[in-house]
């Protein structure tokens, strides 16, 4: 299909395929709940759910198609050298694989690059049905006399999910950018950071989706504030996180907790924080030095001891005032982070470190996301209570 010049075939294609793996997902998630005789309520949290594994299995999956060099596997965008997969697109694939055969374009690194797509086309196709059906839901509520949907305890959230819609759609637009523009540095670690924050905003509703449970304890409103802290604190380490994986300067430095043998080696920051430049180019065109990797990848440690301090504060404190799950469970992802983190640098960044790297910032911005919204507390004598403040139990 041509329309206005443009060759839309590869894009239905692709979004019925997304659609059909959705459906998939979707579907053997309705025949268990209709088993089951969940409500509204359970069968809207449960899609949330679906949603959100799938996110997160889309930022690893991501992680490995950028780690394994296969981002530029299918070199245009949406399709494969304009199929929907790389089987209609053996004969261009074979000649570039047959011309540069350690290229970036390998049937094996179109294989990767493709399924990435269609997972993240999937998720889309998810988001946007759980989109319309609260949007569904909201209107059947302002039109019922109690202003209440039947059977969802009067948890439905249109502006939210909307919001999450609108995420998908700019984050699509990212990862046609980073195709396109060649791996452009500050794109591929805005999709990354696009990534996670979908994660997060889905985190959250689930997170309030389930917030009525009984027994389930309550921040008070200085806790909530020093969760969001603690999270634009990880958002900034992560943004530094990915642009070291973006330069490819995690082996810049192969010894800990020394780099190069030194405490402070010699560093460009000026260079290495050029957000306006090629991949391997300074932002006038020249060779990145090597110096500048270095910068790159000892500001991102530097801000670890700093996320470190921070997130293994918050935990001691969840744990001490009655979250003890929560606060067990942020004192593990940051050990994980440190693990993975310093097995990347003296195991010479192992795809399997690299990967759990990826993955426990996930689950760690997922985490303190959804701990963000926890039901503050309002009640007299609960918020700034003489444990600290902190919390109190519902």
């Amino acid at each position: 299909m041509v329309l206005s010049g443009v060759d839309w075939g590869p894009a239905a294609q692709l979004a019925a395929i997304g659609a059909s793996v959705a459906a998939s997902f979707a579907g053997l998630m309705a025949w268990r709940q209709r088993r089951s005789h969940r409500s509204v309520h359970s069968r809207l949290r449960a899609l949330t759910w679906l949603t959100l594994f799938l996110t997160f299995d889309l930022i690893v999956f991501g992680a490995f198609t950028r780690l394994s060099d296969s981002g530029l596997g299918c070199p245009d965008w949406p399709g494969c050298y304009g199929q929907a997969s790389p089987l209609g697109a053996n004969a261009p694939i074979s000649a570039a694989q047959q011309a540069l055969p350690s290229g970036p374009v390998t049937h094996g690194k179109a294989w990767v690059e493709m399924l990435h797509r269609y997972l993240a086309t999937s998720v889309g196709a998810l988001i946007t049905a759980m989109m319309l059906w609260h949007a569904r839901l909201a209107l059947r509520a302002r039109n019922n006399d109690t202003g209440v949907c039947p059977d969802t305890h009067g948890q439905v959230w249109p502006a939210w999910t909307a919001l999450i819609f609108l995420w998908v759609i700019a984050q699509g637009a990212f990862g046609a950018l980073t195709v396109t523009m060649k791996l452009y540095p500050a794109i591929v670690t805005g999709h990354l950071l696009g990534g996670l924050g979908l994660l997060a905003l889905l985190a959250v509703l689930a997170r309030r989706q389930t917030r009525d449970a009984p027994h389930t304890p309550a921040l008070s409103a200085r806790g909530r504030w020093s969760v969001r802290a603690v999270l634009a604190l990880v958002i900034m380490q992560v943004t530094l996180g990915g642009w070291v994986s973006t330069n490819y300067a995690v082996l810049a430095c192969q010894d800990f907790p020394t780099c190069q043998g030194q405490w402070w080696p010699a560093m460009d920051l000026t260079t290495g924080f050029q957000w306006q430049r090629e991949l391997g180019q300074t932002a006038e065109g020249g060779f990145l030095p090597f110096a500048a990797l270095t910068a790159i990848h000892v500001v991102h440690r530097l801000g670890a001891l700093v996320v470190v301090a921070a997130v293994g504060t918050l935990a001691w404190r969840l744990w001490r005032h009655g979250l003890p799950r929560a606060g067990g469970l942020l004192a593990g992802l940051v050990a994980w982070q440190v693990a993975s983190g310093v097995s990347n640098v003296l195991f010479d960044w192992p795809l399997a470190a690299a990967l759990a790297h990826t993955a426990g910032a996930a689950l760690l911005m997922g985490a303190l996301a959804a701990l963000s919204v926890v039901t503050p507390v309002a009640r007299p004598g609960l918020a700034g209570d003489d444990r600290g403040g902190m919390l109190a139990s519902r």
